[in-house]
């Protein structure tokens, strides 16, 4: 690689794999080098190391390699390219570049050797017509008689290796061919198959044996559309990718006449029957079904557009609509249907066959719409079937029994020591039962129709057949993200028929030394016997424990990867096994990931992918008993299929041993065991290579040239993976082990014939006319070995020299290459070829650089004076272009004007136009608008009249249900009476606790409120502080979701209090109706005779209480009581015990509710008080404030509250004890025994002595509360404050209650100065019955109307008791005085302490409502003032008078 040599460089960033590139500059350690299509890039290589050896070894640098002379036009039309083992160096850019040199000029397929490579065009070319069928028919016919080809020479064709295939099968030893067909998805294997295909069945087609409609050649070719139906699927690199790998043998007689042929297929993917990703689409069958059915396939199919609301049924159905159902891009569904239909009548298929067959996929389809629910049963879930209509549909198109296909798809059976154990399945089991048993019956379809096909299309009479031609259309190599049992399975395919064309290529070398008659010794080849065997050993392989993983009870893809890692990887911190095979990093061990070497490259696999499932693909017992007793005839023929497949061979095995001898116990026998896929697999696989070993093969190895799809675009990246995938590269690397370059005579002589310039013509010449080319090369070598040997003594040549010429002495100027020494016996001159290794070659290929450079040097002192006289020419030319272009501006400027005028016409008219349009378009707006109009208008009296007939219908029966509901309830009334009354007075109890609540959360929202328009008053007062603004902002939306909250937990309680009393006041008339009628019963008896009593019936059972109410009924009896001849019985409803159950469960979730708004009233509330104290200059910590809201204080406030209400409401409970004491109080339990309702007696009042005691035991507890409240964080808080606690009458007993409001009873906001509201009394020794002005406050400034409104509601509600008084007066109106609280008085200070801050006249007016007072009136009446001030501020008005009246 001397400076100035062409080379390929590889692409360790880009996309191009290889660059070409110029070296500049050699060096024993690095070579310089620029990149030929962009010159501005110039990189460096570093020298690779040598390895020990004695002999001579080239030198090479990283990721470069020597670069062919490019071909001229005249080369290509020639066909130096046809065969890319003629290149003088053989290496992975030369084959790449030579690959896509020859697509972009129309020639997708290369000879590599005795291979072919075949590159997808993505477009139709004129390659495949019957004239060029004919040719290489006859060019194969001449060469195969001796008569010599034709004078045209044909290129590389599959013609040409169909024919060679064919030609040699006819030949005396008449040995069997194979064409085996490899590549990835998309890279034509499936066109490519049908070609070969399509050429052999013309060349042994024969008129004269066609007695039938169809010959043997056309059924063969009519059998690939329904193998491509059910076999074939979309995927994102290919719209018809075969998911099955498929061996065709075709079978000739001694004539060569096709007879038949035979179709043996490989591991049909049915994983993408249940799943298939987005862009993709399933097998083609049941889109063509769907879209190509007749209207009354469709009926017959339960295939209905109405049920699919809206979408097409392709999208509709699940097993088709996960990827989208997109359309081919070639063919349309309907067209290949009809295709399909045509082959199954080519196939001899009935009517009635093919009708079951389309039915049985209508039925997977039905299948994959079954959905499931969760249901309990005895405690467990277990898998309900959502859409019984759905299961019906689908046992039917299937031909199973519905009843056992229903057991298939929600239960499973297990069989333990003999012992059947059913196990019902979850709804994802279930699901998951649903998509194997689907996968099950479509893998023995599929199975079946290739039966069908084998027995239609195949040969009667094996002796007939003398010799055959196998046809393998197989996966390539795949090496995904993430790679399953799928991916192992394909690859160790590959990887077995890499090893048999390696060692065909090596049978091919050592011929080809053998026919040059050279001298060559043992060429090592590389051997992957060592990857099939980690992948295929007995016992010790990877499929091996994959198989005894799943014969265990509890095997798992996660231990079956623990296996693998202690049999390779047994040595602790062991990464890569002894054989460099296996390989797995801690990292890929936590994960269950191990990696294979491939002869292509390191493959990771995922264990948890599904290995055992996949790998057992066993048939449940459920399923084996819906298939064996199903009605239909091909759900049995096609599970006969499936046995066949799985248990076939293991069955013959067994049936072949030996029958036990008469007299001798016979041994007990186990039943055959079902193979797995992995075990079927590798014995078609083994099948497979023993038919390929026993005849001919022949390889073409098709490549995609992009992933888009796209015609004349190739990606030398992805073709470069390709040939690497399929074992292109490694058969170079076998083919060129021992003498890697290669040249005929001729060309060797012509190209290094230069190397000896000064050798004189009559000693070595420079034509080969009228010279034997063998000689000439022998001379040549011979010659340079001694010019070596001169140039090596005689040192550094001196360029100074005199007497030498101009070109020597530029010769002698350049970097001199090494002198020219090597072994003979490393060039061996063949009878045909020229056979070099690297170092020979190497060493001319540098002194042919070298005497290159030197002539180029001469030829650019030439040259120069050349382009002297070609730069006069160019400014000649040059002003001829400046003179044309002034002209061509000034005809172009008329143009211009002209076009303008013309411009300006055209304008002018769609002007005009517009005119015209703009209320044509308005008249048509106009139509359009009344159309609709009118339309809508009938459209809504349709609805309308259908809406009244269906409100009448429903009234109808509703009466009915009503009339017959409330007879039925009214049996039960008495026993749940009874329940009621003793569980009424519990719920009074809780009823109680709730009302507190209630006005718990009155306080809270009556603080939030004032809160809210005091932060707002305080933010809008001083502008520098808008940092508290947004503080504030974000606090008021707090406050209005808590008081959405607030009124709706109101809402429920004053629901339930309602519902309560409703219940209460039923209970009370049914105990007065009930005495009444015992009254009668009584004084009926007394006058009436005796008799024998009845036996009482027993109670009914307690039904759900209705809500409506019961009409009147007959009297009530007891069940003990005897009962009146003629009299009638009839039990009222009374409320069940259920009902009361969900009543409680009711009330609790709404305590759960309130205790949820206390935990989020505490945290406002601490928010509140960090933000009041900051106003008022006071930070506090979080624990302090955390004191301040502590469960201890709030309960000390509750209680508080609770006592000085019931002082309050002294006189009030006095009115009201007669009711009180008329009420019983129940257990908190929720159920009553019978015996106690039956002798239920009215609950005593507690005497005086019980009440002492519990008041005394309340005082003490209250005691130890108020003790535990006092802590030092609140007392520090306080202190904070401005407050002192042990001063405080809330912590002190000996300070008076009366009067004064408890400090504990406020909220944490109140802690702060603040404007206070309550009753001002003028004299606190005066009652209150003498009091005419009542006293109303706010603290805080009110700025909106609906504020005020509620500050004056809350304090209205929460002093309702104290009102009651002041009922005459309310109804007059009063004067209500607002005043505030000393800032700098203590906290706690008596109501005499306050003053008045501004007189503002309200008048309230409120009226009654029942118990209760409602506010009718409200009338301010404000002139001047602070508040005045702000409101008219707010408002944007002059300050005035302002009346408002809610």
């Amino acid at each position: 690689m001397e400076a100035g040599t062409r080379v390929w460089c590889r692409d360790t960033v880009g996309d191009e794999a290889w660059f070409p590139a110029e070296v500049t500059k050699k060096t024993d350690q690095q070579l310089d080098l620029v990149r030929t299509d962009k010159p501005e890039v110039t990189l460096s290589r570093k020298r690779l190391k040598a390895a020990d050896s004695d002999e001579p070894q080239e030198l090479k640098y990283e990721g470069v390699e020597l670069a062919n002379a490019p071909l001229s036009d005249e080369d290509r039309e020639l066909g130096r390219d046809d065969d890319l083992i003629t290149l003088p160096h053989l290496h992975e850019p030369a084959i790449l570049h030579a690959v896509g040199d020859r697509f972009y000029h129309g020639k997708i397929y290369t000879w590599t050797g005795p291979v072919l490579i075949a590159v997808n065009p993505f477009q139709r070319l004129p390659l495949y017509t019957k004239e060029i069928l004919e040719t290489y028919r006859r060019e194969g016919l001449l060469r195969s008689q001796n008569l010599g080809g034709s004078d045209e020479k044909l290129g590389p064709h599959i013609y040409a290796i169909a024919d060679r295939s064919f030609r040699q099968m006819m030949t005396e030893q008449r040995k069997s061919q194979s064409i085996l067909i490899s590549g990835e998805s998309g890279a034509g294997k499936t066109e490519s198959t049908k070609i070969v295909m399509l050429y052999l069945t013309t060349l042994g087609s024969s008129e004269s044996e066609e007695t039938s409609d169809l010959s043997v050649m056309e059924k063969v070719m009519q059998s690939n559309p329904i193998l491509e139906a059910f076999g074939n699927a979309r995927t994102l690199r290919n719209d018809n990718s075969s998911r099955f790998g498929k061996y065709m043998e075709l079978g000739f007689n001694r004539r060569g006449q096709l007879l038949g042929a035979k179709v043996q297929t490989y591991l049909l993917e049915k994983v993408r029957l249940g799943f298939h990703a987005s862009g993709e689409r399933n097998y083609h069958i049941f889109y063509q079904l769907l879209r190509g059915a007749t209207d009354e396939q469709k009926k017959k199919y339960e295939f209905h557009d109405g049920v699919t609301q809206g979408l097409e049924l392709a999208n509709y159905f699940h097993y088709t609509g996960q990827g989208g159902a997109p359309r081919p891009r070639r063919h349309s569904d309907e067209s290949t249907f009809k295709e399909t239909l045509e082959s199954m009548d080519s196939m001899g298929w009935s009517a009635e066959k093919k009708d079951m067959v389309l039915a049985l996929v209508a039925g997977l389809l039905h299948l994959g719409q079954i959905s499931f629910t969760s249901a309990e049963q005895n405690g467990v879930e277990v898998a309900t079937i959502t859409e019984p209509k759905i299961v019906e549909d689908a046992a039917r198109l299937l031909g199973v029994n519905l009843e056992k296909l229903q057991i298939a798809l929600t239960e499973r059976v297990m069989i333990t020591r003999g012992d059947e154990i059913k196990i019902q399945l979850t709804p994802d089991k279930a699901m998951d039962a649903r998509d194997a048993l689907a996968k099950t019956i479509y893998g023995a379809l599929f199975l079946w129709v290739v039966e069908q096909v084998n027995s239609c299309i195949g040969w009667e009479n094996d002796d007939e057949v003398r010799s055959s031609v196998g046809v393998l259309d197989i996966f390539g190599f795949e090496c995904f993200a993430v790679n399953s049992f799928e991916q192992l399975c394909i690859n160790f395919t590959n990887e077995a028929l890499q090893q048999q064309f390696n060692q065909f290529i090596f049978k091919m070398e050592q011929s080809e030394y053998e026919t040059e008659e050279i001298a060559w010794a043992f060429i090592s080849f590389p051997d992957n016997q060592d990857c099939l065997d980690t992948i295929q050993m007995k016992k010790t392989g990877i499929l091996a424990m994959l198989d005894d993983e799943c014969r265990l009870p509890k095997g798992s893809d996660r231990n079956w990867a623990s296996r693998l890692y202690k049999n390779f990887l047994p040595k602790t911190g062991m990464v890569e096994s002894e054989n460099k095979r296996f390989s797995a990093t801690p990292v890929q061990k936590s994960r269950s990931i191990f990696c294979v070497r491939h002869f292509a490259g390191v493959v990771q696999y995922s264990a948890e992918t599904g290995f055992l499932e996949k790998n057992k693909d066993e048939i449940p017992l459920t399923a084996k008993n819906l298939f064996e007793t199903a009605s239909s005839q091909l759900v049995l023929d096609i599970f006969a299929a499936q046995m066949k497949e799985t248990e076939g061979r293991a069955a013959a095995a067994a049936a072949a041993a030996p029958a036990p001898t008469p007299g001798k116990p016979a041994r007990g026998k186990s039943q055959p065991k079902s193979k797995t896929v992995g075990m079927q697999f590798k014995e078609q696989l083994h099948s497979l290579i023993e038919n390929v070993q026993k005849t001919e093969p022949h390889y073409i190895r098709c490549l995609k040239p992009n992933d888009a799809a796209k015609p004349k675009f190739l990606t030398k990246k992805r073709l470069t993976e390709q040939l690497r995938y399929g074992g292109v590269l490694e058969a170079v690397r076998v083919a060129r082990a021992g003498y890697p370059v290669r040249m005929d005579h001729s060309g060797f002589f012509q190209r290094y014939r230069m190397n000896l310039p000064a050798v004189p013509d009559e000693e070595l010449p420079w034509s080969m006319e009228d010279e034997d080319a063998k000689d000439l090369c022998v001379r040549l070598l011979k010659t340079m070995l001694d010019h070596g040997q001169k140039q090596k003594a005689a040192g550094v040549p001196d360029p100074n020299e005199e007497g030498i010429s101009r070109a020597e002495k530029i010769r002698r100027m350049q970097l001199q290459p090494a002198p020219m020494e090597f072994p003979t016996t490393d060039v061996q001159l063949g009878n045909n070829k020229v056979f070099m290794r690297k170092p020979p070659h190497d060493a001319m290929e540098s002194h042919r650089v070298f005497h290159q450079n030197a002539s180029i040097t001469l030829i650019q002192c030439w040259v120069r004076g050349v382009f002297r006289r070609h730069k006069y020419l160019i400014l000649y030319q040059s002003a001829i272009t400046v003179q044309s272009f002034y002209r061509g501006c000034k005809g172009r400027e008329r143009w211009w004007r002209l076009r303008r005028d013309v411009a300006g016409k055209l304008l002018t008219r769609v002007f005009r136009m517009l005119l015209v349009w703009r209320p044509y378009n308005k008249s048509r707006k106009g139509t359009i608008k009344l159309q609709a109009a009118y339309r809508g208008f009938v459209l809504r009296r349709l609805l309308a009249a259908i809406k009244i007939q269906t409100f009448f219908r429903m009234r109808s029966t509703h009466g009915k249900y009503k009339k017959l509901l409330s007879a039925s309830l009214a049996l039960q009334c008495l026993l749940r009476g009874r329940i009621a009354r003793k569980f009424l007075h519990s719920l009074k109890s809780e009823q109680k606790d709730i009302g507190k609540l209630k006005e718990n959360n009155e306080k809270l929202k009556m603080e939030m409120a004032s809160l809210k328009a005091m932060l707002a008053a305080q933010a809008k007062g001083d502008a520098s502080r808008q940092e508290h603004e947004k503080e504030l902002d974000e606090q008021k939306k707090a406050i209005e979701s808590l008081e959405k909250q607030v009124a709706k937990l109101e809402h429920e309680l004053e629901k339930e209090r309602t519902y309560v009393k409703n219940l209460e006041e039923k209970l009370k008339k049914q105990q007065e109706e009930a005495a009444q009628t015992i009254q009668k019963l009584k004084q009926s008896l007394s006058h009436a005779p005796s008799r024998t009593p009845h036996p009482a019936p027993a109670p009914p059972a307690p039904l759900p209480v209705p809500t409506s109410h019961v009409p009147q009924h007959a009297p009530v009896i007891r069940a003990n009581d005897p009962v009146p001849e003629g009299a009638s019985v009839v039990v009222k409803h009374v409320v069940s015990p259920e009902f009361i159950a969900e009543h409680e469960a009711n009330i609790a979730k709404l305590h759960e509710e309130l205790e949820a708004e206390r935990k989020l009233r505490r945290e406002t509330d601490g928010e509140i008080i960090k933000l009041r104290a900051q106003i008022s200059g006071v930070e506090l910590k979080d624990s302090e404030v955390t004191a301040l809201l502590a469960p201890s204080l709030e309960t000390l406030a509750v209680t508080e509250t609770i006592k000085e209400e019931e002082e309050t409401d002294a006189a009030s409970k006095d009115q009201t004890s007669s009711q009180t004491a008329a009420k019983p109080q129940l257990k908190p339990e929720s159920t009553v025994s019978q015996e106690q309702v039956g002798t239920s007696k009215p609950v005593q009042r507690q005497d005086s002595t019980a009440l002492a005691e519990k008041k005394k035991t309340e005082d003490e507890e209250f005691k130890k509360i108020k003790e535990a409240a006092v802590t030092p964080e609140v007392v520090t808080a306080l202190t904070k404050l401005g407050v002192d606690a042990k001063s405080s009458h809330v912590f002190n007993d000996k300070t008076e209650k009366k009067g004064r409001r408890s400090l504990l009873q406020r909220s944490p906001s109140e802690y702060l100065p603040m404007i206070r509201r309550g009753f001002s009394y003028l004299n606190e020794e005066k009652e209150v019955e003498e009091l005419d002005v009542m006293t109303l406050g706010w603290k805080r400034e009110i700025s909106n109307r609906k504020e005020r409104e509620e500050a004056l509601r809350d304090e209205v509600r929460r002093f309702e008791i104290k009102m009651k008084k002041f009922s005459s007066t309310l109804e007059e109106g009063i004067e209500v005085t607002m005043w505030q609280l000393n800032r700098n008085a203590e906290l706690g200070q008596a109501e005499t302490d306050e003053f008045a801050l501004k007189a503002t006249h309200v008048t309230l007016k409120l009226e009654r409502k029942g118990e209760f007072l409602r506010q009718s009136a409200l009338t301010f009446g404000m002139r001047g003032g602070f508040m005045q001030k702000a409101i008219a501020r707010n408002r944007g008005m002059s300050p005035g008078f302002e009346p408002v009246i809610p």
